[in-house]
This record gives structure tokens, sequence and C-alpha cells, in this order.
């Protein structure tokens, strides 16, 4: 039994998980932890089980067997809106924008729930449009931190591919969550944005964020994530620093097709 500092420092642990279909096995006693302010990457080849261990911790498929705890809590099964509530976020791997509303509109609808909702039902029209400014500031300073500030206006239909994957960055942490989750940041853009979504990664880290991300570029991998936690077919094979993962020959044999990096 963990002791509640241990599980406040773990702030995911995932535990043992099943998630089956049919005679597939999508996740097969997955089991790792991430610790508060590290990258943590998930990695395997095509079908490992990646994503379905992402949609299980973010309460968008239920498991079969085992736990899941965030911050001390079990959020096991639990719906993902709840799930989101307690501070937890994240991408998809495919991009989920209004592509018909400008940038800073998708930021907006990002940070509604900051000046809107049952929470604000008794303010008045003037302080409701007090927060609703204050957000919208909010949303300017993330597009700048994004590199997106000449973009506000534009619509979101009409960004380059790594643009929308900005934006998605920014929504995702205009939700004011600790924990982060990222699927693929770094997939299908090219090596200038490569190193701006790295910087950004970087940057949430020393803010005091926790990450953990799904990829299949190994260089971004290796030179970003803190502990790799590597996927084959639903089982878990390996779990180290990239160092570790690199020299590990099921990871070799199953991912890198026999072949170090």
């Amino acid at each position: 039994m963990l002791s509640r500092k241990s599980e406040v420092l773990q702030v995911l642990r995932v535990v043992d998980i099943y998630k089956h279909f049919g005679g597939i096995k999508a996740v097969n006693g997955a089991e790792f932890s991430v610790k508060k302010g590290e990258i943590v990457a998930l990695i395997g080849p095509n079908g490992a089980g990646k994503t379905t261990v992402f949609n299980c911790i973010t309460g968008f498929i239920q498991i079969d067997k085992g736990r899941i705890f965030f911050e001390g809590e079990d959020i096991t099964n639990k719906r993902p809106e709840k799930i989101a509530s307690m501070g937890l976020a994240r991408t998809f791997q495919i991009i989920r924008l209004f592509p018909k509303m400008t940038v800073l509109e998708n930021m907006m609808i990002a940070m509604r729930d900051q000046y809107e909702g049952l929470h604000h039902v008794f303010f008045s029209r003037k302080k409701m449009m007090e927060k609703q400014k204050e957000a919208e500031e909010k949303a300017i300073e993330l597009l700048e931190f994004v590199g997106l500030e000449a973009k506000e206006d534009e619509l979101a239909m009409n960004l380059s591919y790594g643009q929308q994957k900005l934006l998605e960055i920014a929504k995702t942490i205009a939700t004011d969550a600790e924990f982060l989750m990222f699927d693929e940041p770094a997939a299908g853009v090219n090596l200038t944005m490569l190193k701006k979504i790295s910087g950004l990664l970087k940057k949430l880290k020393e803010q005091g964020k926790t990450i953990l991300f799904v990829e299949h570029n190994m260089e971004f991998v290796m030179n970003m994530a803190d502990k790799v936690v590597v996927l084959d077919h639903g089982d878990e094979i390996a779990i180290g620093t990239p160092k570790q993962i690199k020299g590990n020959k099921k990871v070799i044999d199953a991912y890198l097709g026999g072949v170090q990096c």
C-alpha cells in the first residue's frame, strides 16, 4: 500500500489494466506511474495499445480489469468530463477544432467554463463581461505562448497543419489542467514546427506541468522524455530512461526492427 505522500508524488498510477475487444488484447496488463513534473512518453508500434491506454485513463474507454488513480483518487471508468474537471486535459490524434471559427473563438470555447456555467449564475452582467474579458486576455496570452498571436482572427481551417497542432496545444493549456496528455504531438509536422513543439513542452515542464505523451518519432521521444513506457501488442515490455530504452533488446526487436537508435 502506497503512503498518501507517495500517491501525491505519483500524480498518475496505472495499475495492471486490461482492455480486450473480443479476441484482440488492446491493453494487456499495463502498469506505470507518472510523477509530478515529469515528462513521460508512451511508445510502441502501430496497434501496441498506446491510444487505447490514453482513452482508458481519460474515461473514453472503460477498462475490463485494473485500477487507475489520479492524485491519489480512483478514477477507474469515471466519465471523461469528471476526469477533466479534476485537472487532466488531453489532445487527440485527429485534430479537434472548429474549422469555421477563428483561432481566438476556438480558444474561448476551450475556456468557456472559466466565464460561463452554473457557478456564475449569480454574477451581474457587468461581472460576466469582466470575466469574459479576462478569459479573452488569457487566450491571447496563450496564443502568444505558442506563437499564434498573429493568427487570432484567422479561421482555424486556414491554418497550416502544424499551426493547427499548436492551437490544439494552446486549447489544452487553456483548461488550466496541471496534467497534460498529448497524443502524437510531433506527427506530421516539419522540422521547424517539431522544434517549436519540443520547446513548448519543455517550457510547460518548467512551469510545473506534468506531461504524458504518445509518439512515434523516436528522436523527439529520446530528447523530450524523462521516462519511457513501451507497449507491444497490448503488453508492457519495458519502462526506463531514454538511455535504458535505447539499449533494451525487447524494444529494439519489437519497435525498432532490430536497429539501435
